[in-house]
């Protein structure tokens, strides 16, 4: 540990009242106790509460969009032929993947089936690795910040062991045990750092497959929906030249 980073956490812990440890106390002598690693794993911990924090943001946020009534008046919109304002009801929701993939349909609502179902998996292709990017990274910061953790948990039990040659035989007991509940903390804190990336890691991937999931089903729906509209288009049109 730096002298200066040593130094402040000195004085933390110096200020806090004889025998009573407060929660920033008690946390800044856990960092202090388990030596330069732990701000190794800091870092760390940092990354992963940034990457979790910015998924939660995106997924359930700005890309966000509730599917069923959504879908519902996309539905009565085409169905009475308000193509254009249907449009625009998919752009009110700019960042929506579900809007982006209905807005890609609806664009090419009067060129045929095919092209439609052209348009709706090219939308498809563009905006559904979006939702699921960078949440594989939690999986690996969980294994780094473990492997931070033994490393720095074998530095201090080597450290400790030679640290017991230099004292007297009375005060091995004391040493070993302080030092192994320091090196333990690296061990501590790395595995807590592991299990709050694997808790996001399985909430956020559980929602992005979701999420996909649900954009795939609705383009579907596009496609049949329109593929109804330009039948019943074309029989209305059959009545009306045979009458």
């Amino acid at each position: 540990m730096s002298p200066m980073v040593s130094e402040l956490l000195n004085g933390v812990l110096a200020a806090a009242p004889a025998g009573k440890l407060g929660l920033v106390d008690t946390v800044v002598k856990f960092f202090k106790d388990g030596g330069p690693f732990m701000f190794v794993n800091l870092f760390w911990f940092a990354a992963a509460l940034a990457v979790a924090i910015e998924r939660i943001y995106t997924l359930m946020f700005r890309y966000n969009l509730p599917a069923p009534p959504f879908m519902e008046q996309i539905t009565k919109l085409v169905m009475t032929g308000n193509v254009d304002r249907a449009v625009k009801l998919c752009n009110a929701a700019p960042n929506a993947p579900l809007a982006k993939v209905i807005r890609a349909g609806l664009t090419r609502a009067n060129r045929g089936e095919i092209e439609v179902a052209k348009a709706v998996e090219e939308a498809m292709v563009e905006n559904t690795p979006h939702v699921g990017s960078r949440i594989p990274w939690l999986w690996s910061l969980a294994n780094i910040a473990t492997l931070v953790g033994l490393v720095g948990t074998i530095f201090g039990l080597i450290g400790t062991f030679q640290a017991l040659g230099n004292v007297p035989a009375e005060q091995k007991q004391t040493l070993l045990s302080d030092g192994i509940s320091k090196a333990m903390n690296n061990t501590a804190f790395a595995l807590s750092i592991a299990v709050m990336c694997i808790v996001f890691h399985l909430i956020l991937t559980s929602y992005a497959k979701s999420m996909v999931e649900s954009v795939e089903l609705n383009g579907l729906k596009l496609e049949n929906l329109l593929s109804r509209r330009h039948a019943s288009d074309t029989q209305v049109d059959g009545e009306s030249r045979a009458a």
